[in-house]
């Protein structure tokens, strides 16, 4: 039942702007000639009674999408897209293990390129649930995959290809296990630095905007980690606050926002954009960094996730 409820609630997020840059977005009752046509409804295989949990998923993993005809493009037309968001967020989220990401995803999508229309209707699908910044379900792990096989399947032109290769582009940047990209930062003092150069077994790398609620929520979050905060007077864990922007009498304004033990710096010259080193579709953002500055957790906003990932590492 869980699963099911947040994978509802990400797909809720998100159907306000699932348009993507292909197919349809309704969802509800259509009308036709006159008439109201009820919205059709996709149903997911069912894995036999007598599998246990770990069969079940191992078994929907591969069989969750039997049931739909990719070759039906009419069907696109009269499905309620909400209910195949939440389709779509429940085999993310429950049958797809890290260890199979780029096969399943990849699998999914080569049914998907039967037709052009199809698999601009699965590019907004999979776009909304793992890729929309509103998405608590977004992966780059899943959408890469998605987007390599929509690239390679040859039913987009030129021009339609460039968002998708720009997409995956930014999604390959800093992904988890692998080193982040480095930048240079600026104090207030004008003293500049390399986040490289930070020494510490975590970085906590927030970027953030002046004035921003949603800035102001996460840096309370972390403010009241009791774990976060032992580490940061341990030394063990620094926290770099990086401005993305160009108003800096807006963010001097908002100095004092943070800590005085955090790093709060800006990005003099606007490197981090200009050379697409992380991705800034939506801020704030989180990246949890171990010593060697290799990625632990990239683009969240979630301290209790962070915090499970330090208390992890700390315990193996």
């Amino acid at each position: 039942m869980r699963l099911f409820v947040v994978a509802a609630c990400a797909a809720a997020a998100v159907l306000c702007g699932c348009g993507g840059r292909g197919g349809q977005n309704g969802a509800g009752p259509s009308a036709v000639g006159g008439d109201t046509v009820e919205p059709r409804v996709f149903m997911p295989a069912s894995a036999p009674a007598v599998m246990d949990a770990e069969q079940r998923a191992a078994y929907l993993n591969e069989h969750y999408w039997d049931k739909f005809d990719f070759a039906d493009t009419l069907f696109i037309r009269e499905v309620d897209t909400m209910q195949m968001l939440t389709a779509l967020a429940v085999y993310t989220q429950g049958y797809v293990p890290d260890s199979l990401a780029a096969e399943s995803m990849s699998r999914l999508m080569a049914k998907a390129s039967a037709s052009k229309p199809m698999l601009e209707y699965f590019m907004m699908l999979t776009e909304a649930v793992l890729h929309d910044p509103n998405s608590p379900l977004r992966n780059d792990e899943l959408y890469i995959p998605v987007l390599e096989t929509a690239l390679a399947s040859g039913l987009f032109d030129k021009y339609e290809r460039m968002p998708y290769e720009y997409d995956l582009n930014m999604a390959r940047q800093n992904r988890v296990g692998r080193k982040a990209n480095d930048f240079r930062y600026t104090l207030a003092s004008g003293k500049a630095g390399r986040m490289y150069d930070i020494a510490a077994d975590y970085l906590l790398v927030f970027i953030s905007n002046p004035g921003c609620p949603m800035c102001r929520d996460v840096r309370e979050q972390i403010e009241a980690s009791p774990m976060i905060n032992e580490l940061v007077e341990r030394g063990t864990l620094k926290v770099l606050v990086i401005y993305p922007d160009e108003d800096m009498a807006a963010w001097r304004e908002h100095l004092d926002d943070y800590p005085p033990s955090w790093i709060n710096a800006y990005d003099y010259g606007g490197a981090i954009t200009k050379e697409r080193l992380y991705d800034l579709r939506a801020i704030p953002s989180l990246y949890l960094l171990d010593s060697e500055k290799r990625v632990m957790a990239k683009d969240c906003v979630d301290v209790a996730y962070i915090e499970q990932l330090i208390s992890a590492a700390e315990t193996a």
